[in-house]
């Protein structure tokens, strides 16, 4: 699978991708990723990639133009894959998506920044528009980080040795299952109270561990 970010802050990706199972997920050739400069696409001398909105108002409004031309130098192979614009009026992002997305070739991601981004690429460039929850965050990047490590950990290969039980926990709908965890000791002590693990994950019956964790999961959609 190919993820290419259009950032204006492409430097913010450089670390974070290259730790832990990510790094490692790159270098076997599960996926790659890039973010890409949305300034390199910008036609004047000064790189210019926003502009004040018409009709007045606040803040500056990324510009259609650089946009177009980042996805349509991105979009040059003919295989199966997804716009999709950051944005607080989006649908909300969730596990059966990045179920879906980890299907596809190519996953083009584009951050916003500013005030807004130029409604056209909205409407008649992104796939979907999607958002992280009700709330605003300054730029689309923290976005994509998100977005990037919920599909990359679906990918074959990806996990390592906990791929198979991440294959176990999709649901056939694209959801996930999500059960409580516990680990050594089997006694904690927290607020001068003994916290103790449930017995039945102690007691080796798989049948009886697999029933309490159907009791005790709960799906994320």
């Amino acid at each position: 699978m190919k993820i290419d970010i259009i950032t204006i802050f492409p430097e913010i990706f450089d670390f974070y991708f290259k730790q832990s199972l990510l790094g490692k997920a790159q270098k076997k050739g599960v996926f790659s990723v890039k973010a890409h400069n949305l300034r390199k696409f910008a036609k004047d001398k000064h790189k210019t990639v926003d502009d004040k909105p018409f009709g007045g108002g606040r803040g500056m409004v990324l510009k259609a133009e650089p946009l177009l031309k980042a996805v349509a130098a991105l979009s040059k192979l003919k295989v199966k894959r997804k716009v999709v614009l950051f944005s607080p009026r989006g649908k909300k992002f969730t596990q059966k998506m990045a179920t879906k997305w980890s299907k596809l070739d190519q996953l083009i991601l584009i951050c916003g920044r500013y005030e807004a981004i130029d409604e056209r690429i909205a409407k008649y460039v992104a796939d979907e528009v999607v958002s992280m929850g009700d709330y605003v965050l300054m730029g689309g990047e923290v976005a994509a980080l998100a977005v990037v490590e919920a599909v990359a950990r679906l990918l074959p290969g990806a996990v390592g040795k906990s791929e198979a039980l991440i294959g176990e926990r999709i649901t056939k709908t694209g959801g996930f299952v999500e059960y409580p965890q516990y680990t050594r000791p089997e006694v904690v002590e927290i607020n001068s109270k003994k916290r103790q693990t449930p017995k039945v994950l102690l007691s080796g019956n798989h049948k009886e561990i697999a029933a309490w964790r159907a009791k005790n999961s709960k799906i994320i959609l």
